[in-house]
């Protein structure tokens, strides 16, 4: 019998949903002396931030779904005192190409003189160095302004411009679609490729999207931290969901596994919420209700309609290998291309055609991808006989693979697109992938795909998108509330990556809606 059965039938907060947001709510109204219960639907905490071990009787424990940390607060990790620790790459990112017949690619990182000595051997000149530079340095200057507001009450779009303070920084990030910077900026396909591809993480757009989420994908992938870092967390993704859950457990909070909400009842100031589980349905009381699901969901719970349903658009493949396999350019160690991100058909041109392909109902011929190997910044997540042997993980996330283009025949349509991803890797390879890969127990290759339909299944996350939904600006507008996580009911909240400035592994919206119940409480 679950812990809060036949004992406590009602709480100051329950939260539906035990991924990592819900759980940093649950740490912080805990220690705020508050009683909390998280009902979770799946047998364990965690959501889209776990790890496991997907290969039969291998010890290899992966970030199945979400991979790496950029967003997430060192102000949440402080103040729930987190036993949770990032490595930073030294490497950004290699990106291969094949140009006047040889191999050849850019490496971004390892410090200032290598990276201008990369750019000038793929471009033969100073120039795309220079207004690389000055791109990134107008970007970092709007992370450290701009990060900060993310866990404060939301600023109006006036009061984020002025703290901004640069005119050309907010009409190329918020008013203007990214195609226009990136092309008037950089000359270089491939240059303007790797800029483009930080706003079409999850996101199924063209650089010129007149809608502009491209620039909003774009700006939470380069505010992360003030710096747009993107950092390996130690242990895997779970090590950061287990200290959540560790805290919030701590702190005082319950947390119930195997229970799925199915219906919420309110009148604005107290709640019923209505879950079930394997023995039949129960109910308990709250005066505040946080949801840590999609609005789709919510609306499901609170007996609303529905918002227009999202789109996912991504692969996402786990591998294990026995070796990193060699590239054709052999000035480039694959340890270090591997260690950063390294971008697969992502010159500036093949975006917009891989783009137009999909939208158009067919798979890209040459489908983007971008690939990271965890264990060489981390091999925690390794056993030791894995270590010892040389193993490591790769970690490939596909890009402009709506939805939409699953629904005739998911996993036929899965592992043409894996082939076919996986060859565009392969081309820029002095071996074939498949020679490196790991096998399993029972003498099955180390490596899993999951389509956007797969993640809905598992997940439950609407059309498989990531985020929930489009990503939103990280300001007031109209029926957002004081903290972007208010709804029409007032005393539930959503607390998931659907809520304003939600998406990604954050923390943000779970602190958020802790922090609006706190308010409203007086403490």
């Amino acid at each position: 019998m679950p812990a809060h059965e036949g004992h406590q039938r009602s709480f100051d907060a329950v939260i539906v949903g035990g991924g990592h947001n819900g759980l940093v709510a649950a740490a912080y109204l805990a220690r705020a002396g508050r009683s909390v219960l998280v009902l979770e639907r799946l047998g364990n905490t965690g959501g889209a931030a776990v790890s496991t071990r997907p290969f039969a009787g291998v010890d290899a424990r992966l970030s199945r779904y979400s991979y790496l940390v950029s967003l997430l607060p060192k102000k949440i990790v402080r103040d729930l005192g987190l036993d949770f620790r990032i490595r930073t790459r030294n490497v950004s990112s290699y990106t291969p190409v094949e140009r006047d017949g040889r191999p050849t690619g850019l490496l971004v990182g390892g410090g200032e003189r290598r990276t201008r000595e990369a750019f000038a051997r793929l471009t033969g000149g100073e120039r795309e160095y220079q207004a690389w530079q000055r791109f990134y340095d107008m970007t970092g200057r709007v992370a450290q302004r701009v990060f900060p507001t993310l866990t404060e009450p939301l600023p109006t779009r006036d009061e984020l411009r002025l703290r901004v303070d640069d005119e050309e920084a907010w009409r190329v990030l918020f008013e203007e679609p990214i195609g226009a910077a990136v092309e008037d900026r950089f000359a270089d396909d491939l240059v303007r490729g790797v800029v483009l591809t930080d706003a079409l993480i999850g996101t199924f757009a063209d650089a010129h999207d007149p809608s502009l989420k491209q620039n909003r994908c774009f700006l939470y992938h380069v505010i992360g931290g003030g710096t747009g870092a993107w950092d390996v967390p130690v242990g895997g993704m779970g090590a950061l969901t287990d200290a959540l859950a560790t805290a919030a457990r701590d702190a005082g909070a319950v947390l119930a596994t195997g229970h799925e909400a199915v219906r919420i009842d309110t009148d604005g100031s107290a709640a019923e919420i209505t879950y079930r589980t394997a023995d039949g349905e129960g109910t308990v009381a709250a005066r505040h209700v946080l949801v840590n699901a999609s609005p789709q969901q919510l609306a499901v719970l609170t007996g609303d309609q529905p918002p227009t349903p999202a789109e996912g658009a991504q692969l996402k493949v786990n591998m294990l290998l026995k070796r990193l396999p060699r590239l054709r350019d052999s000035e480039v160690d694959p340890r270090e291309a591997f260690s950063g991100t390294f971008h697969i058909a992502e010159g500036y041109e093949q975006l917009a055609t891989a783009h137009a392909q999909a939208a158009a109902g067919r798979l890209p011929t040459a489908p983007p991808s971008e690939i990271y190997c965890h264990s060489l910044t981390d091999p925690t997540i390794l056993g030791p006989d894995l270590v010892e042997q040389g193993y490591q993980t790769l970690t490939l996330f596909g890009l402009h693979t709506p939805a939409r283009l699953f629904d005739r025949d998911n996993d036929a349509v899965r592992e043409e697109l894996l082939k076919s991803t996986l060859a565009q890797l392969d081309a820029h390879l002095a071996e074939p992938l498949a020679d490196c890969l790991a096998t399993d127990a029972d003498g099955r290759p180390c490596i899993e795909a999951k389509t956007p339909l797969d993640l809905e299944r598992d997940l439950r996350l609407p059309g498989g998108n990531i985020f929930h939904r489009d990503l939103s600006w990280p300001y007031a507008q109209e029926g957002t509330g004081r903290w972007g996580v208010e709804t029409r009911q007032a005393n539930v909240l959503l607390c998931g990556a659907g809520a304003v400035r939600g998406g990604g592994v954050s923390g943000v919206p779970g602190h958020n809606a802790a922090m609006a119940v706190l308010e409203e409480l007086g403490d």
